[in-house]
C-alpha cells in the first residue's frame, strides 16, 4: 500500500507541470492585451511599452515559461497584473468562502443524495422509488442559477429567513457564517446530490442480487444489517470516488453560484481575472484546481483501503 501511494505521489508531479505548462501556453495564445486593459484606451503607446516591459510581457514566450517554471519551484505563483499583489495572498483571500461552500455543499450531497438511493434501491419499483428518481432526474436537469434563483425568491424574500446574497466569515461566527452559506450550498449541491442517489440506487440493486446477499437473508440477517453492512461496504469503493469528484468538481465549479450568490470566493475571482486579462491570477487558480483533484483523487486512493483488503496488500 505505502509503495503504491509512493508510484501516484511520483506521478502526480509530471501531471502538475503539463497542467502549469498547458495553462501557460493557453491564456498566452488567448486575445488581449492585459496592459491595454490596465490603462485603458486612451493610454499612450509610450506609457503601454514602458508597462509591458515593467511586467515582463515584452520578453519572448521561450523566457517568460522559464520564468514560470522558476517562480513555481520556489511557490511563488507571481504578481497580479491589476491588484499589484502576491496571486497566492489574492487565493488564500478567497479561499475560506469557497471552502466552506464546498464542504457545506458536499455534506449536502452525501446527506441528502445517499439514503436516498439506498431506499429507492431497497424499494425498487414502489412509489416511493419513483418519485425519488423524479426528482433525482429534475435535479440533474435543472440549472444551478435557476435553483439558486428560487431558492432566494421562497427562503430570503417570501419567508425572510436567510439573507438574500453576501458572505460572513467564519471569523464572525458560526451561525452567522451558514446563515449566509445555506441557500448557495443547497444550490451547489442540488445537482450532485441527485446525481448521488442515482448512482447509489443503480449499484445498491445490482449488490442485492448477488448470492452474498440472498445467503445472508436466508441465515435469517436482518434486512437491515443485509443492507448496510454486506450491501452498502461493497458499494463504497465507487461511491468514494463519486464523492470524491464530487468535491472536487465543486471546488471547481463554484463560478455560478459564487456569482448569484455574491460570494467573494475563488470562482468569483476567477471570472474577474479573466475579463481583466490578470493571466497570473487565472494561472494560479487554474494551477489549484488542478492540484486539488491530484489531491483528491490520492485521498480516494487511501480510502479505497478501507472498504476493498484488495488494495491493502497490492
Amino acid at each position: 500500500m505505502l509503495a503504491y501511494l509512493i508510484r501516484r505521489v511520483l506521478l502526480a508531479i509530471p501531471v502538475m507541470l503539463v497542467v502549469a505548462a498547458g495553462v501557460f501556453l493557453l491564456l498566452y495564445l488567448t486575445p488581449g492585451d492585459p496592459v491595454s486593459v490596465i490603462l485603458g484606451p486612451d493610454a499612450s503607446p509610450q506609457r503601454v511599452d514602458e508597462l509591458r516591459q515593467q511586467l515582463g510581457l515584452d520578453q519572448p514566450v521561450a523566457v517568460q515559461v522559464t520564468r514560470w517554471f522558476g517562480r513555481l519551484l520556489h511557490g511563488d505563483l507571481g504578481q497580479s497584473i491589476y491588484l499589484n499583489r502576491p496571486v497566492v495572498q489574492t487565493i488564500l483571500e478567497r479561499t475560506e468562502p469557497t471552502l466552506m461552500l464546498t464542504l457545506l455543499a458536499t455534506l449536502f450531497a452525501i446527506l441528502v443524495g445517499l439514503p436516498i438511493g439506498i431506499v429507492s434501491a431497497t424499494r425498487a419499483g414502489s412509489w416511493a422509488d419513483l418519485g425519488a428518481m423524479l426528482v433525482a432526474l429534475g435535479g440533474i436537469s435543472m440549472p444551478s442559477f435557476w435553483v439558486g434563483l428560487n431558492l432566494i425568491f421562497v427562503f430570503a424574500v417570501m419567508l425572510g429567513a436567510l439573507p438574500v446574497a453576501g458572505y460572513q466569515p467564519l471569523s464572525a461566527g458560526l451561525w452567522g457564517n451558514l446563515r449566509y452559506l445555506m441557500l448557495p450550498a443547497v444550490t451547489l449541491g442540488f445537482a450532485q446530490a441527485a446525481l448521488l442517489a442515482r448512482m447509489s440506487r443503480s449499484l445498491m440493486l445490482e449488490v442485492l442480487r448477488e448470492d452474498y446477499v440472498r445467503t445472508a437473508r436466508s441465515k435469517g440477517v436482518a434486512e437491515r444489517k443485509v443492507v448496510l453492512y454486506h450491501a452498502l461496504r461493497n458499494v463504497m469503493v465507487p461511491l468514494v470516488t463519486v464523492m470524491g469528484l464530487t468535491f472536487a468538481i465543486l471546488m471547481g465549479g463554484a463560478v455560478i453560484t459564487e456569482q448569484v450568490f455574491n460570494i467573494p470566493g475563488i470562482g468569483r475571482l476567477l471570472v474577474q481575472s479573466v475579463l481583466r486579462r490578470d493571466y497570473p491570477v487565472v494561472q494560479g487558480i487554474v494551477l489549484v484546481i488542478a492540484f486539488n483533484y491530484v489531491v483528491i483523487n490520492l485521498a480516494v486512493d487511501i480510502l479505497y483501503g478501507l472498504f476493498d483488503p484488495r488494495v491493502r496488500h497490492s
